[in-house]
């Protein structure tokens, strides 16, 4: 009798092998940085052959762009932030306070994944096309984000104002200024939801 083919054993199988070096590549981007990560050091990190890694993300700016998928995400669902479950917790939320509180609180566990790498994609759109691109697109599609929230507050008089103060405010180098100020993400999320609920609401 011909053995069956187990095609869900072989996707697990490589999804294991994409996540490790997801993974590998993170470590290595944050701790090297962009320029002198290669290819061939990720694959070592991740124990995987060289060829395995050009197979899973051809370059090395794809592979820059799927690490901080998976960081913003925290999962590998294809889903994007907009449609992400807290998210439209946070548009959904009828309490204007308690709106802009729940996007403190979820801001920062989301910047407790992606600070770090924010930098190294920073440096790289200084020396890449492509990571320049990847770093315009998060920056549009944050501000984007963050218009709908406000769009969402009732009785807001000047939309394109208040984007930009939330848009400011709750932007990752924001963040990274307070924590490399050695403050803990419970103090920033206080003082960020108390300023949220001040520029926006007062």
């Amino acid at each position: 009798m011909p053995r069956t083919y187990d095609s869900s054993r072989r996707r697990a199988q490589a999804e294991q092998t994409r996540r490790a070096i997801l993974e590998a590549a993170q470590r290595r981007f944050e701790r090297d940085g962009y320029v002198a990560t290669t290819m061939e050091a990720i694959a070592g990190e991740a124990e995987v052959s060289l060829k395995t890694v050009y197979l899973a993300f051809s370059t090395k700016a794809g592979l820059l762009r799927a690490v901080w998928d998976l960081l913003l995400k925290g999962d590998t669902d294809d889903a994007p932030v907009a449609e992400r479950p807290w998210y439209v917790q946070v548009l959904e939320e009828a309490d204007a306070e308690r709106k802009l509180r729940l996007v403190a609180h979820h801001s920062v566990i989301v910047k407790q994944r992606i600070g770090p790498m924010l930098r190294v994609i920073r440096s790289a759109s200084a020396v890449d096309p492509d990571g320049a691109a990847l770093w315009d697109l998060i920056q549009t599609d944050f501000h984007a984000n963050q218009r709908a929230i406000v769009e969402s507050l009732p009785h807001v008089d000047d939309v394109e104002r208040a984007t930009d103060v939330l848009w400011t405010l709750n932007h990752p180098d924001v963040w990274l200024l307070f924590v490399d100020r050695g403050w803990t993400p419970d103090a920033f999320e206080a003082w960020f939801a108390d300023t949220l609920v001040q520029q926006l609401l007062d």
